[in-house]
């Protein structure tokens, strides 16, 4: 019997330029409700790695194995774990062009994560008034406000 915990993830990343001063954000949260809510920012960066920070964060700050459903509004996050993550394992890091895949570090580190946690994706439309989304877009663009003032990261 699987005794892992249900847990919902919803995250956000945000970034003025690209490159540019970025941020992230996430809100956990267990099935009776309970939230944990983070932002940081770098910067310099791109709003891909913030994205895929924010889900990186969010699942790293979980201390057991769980069931995790992913909330993005990034296709990037979402199609990368659904689908593109393993055919880039099997050709060696390599898109379907055979260039490198950009980001390497941040989907090796997503690859340990889904290994740890079973994780479900399901892609929300950005600015749609999802509240959730619209919380984890507030807290990424002040973790980007706080970088572009010279806050560094801050989770």
């Amino acid at each position: 019997m699987d005794d892992r915990s249900q847990i919902t993830l919803f995250t956000d990343g945000a970034c003025s330029g690209n490159p540019g001063p970025g941020g992230w954000g996430f809100i956990l949260r267990d099935a009776q409700g309970e939230e944990v809510v983070e932002y940081g920012g770098d910067p310099s960066t791109t709003n891909n790695r913030m994205e895929m920070l924010a889900v990186i964060e969010g699942l790293r700050s979980l201390a057991q194995p769980s069931h995790v459903d992913v909330y993005s509004d990034s296709k990037y996050v979402v199609d990368g774990l659904g689908s593109w993550l393993d055919n880039w394992l099997a050709n060696g890091w390599k898109t379907s062009q055979k260039k490198p895949v950009l980001n390497r570090e941040l989907w090796e580190a997503l690859d340990e994560l889904r290994g740890i946690h079973e994780i479900t994706t399901h892609w929300v439309r950005g600015h749609d008034d999802h509240p959730e989304n619209e919380r984890c877009d507030r807290l990424a663009v002040q973790g980007r406000d706080e970088a572009a003032r010279g806050g560094g990261i801050r989770s």
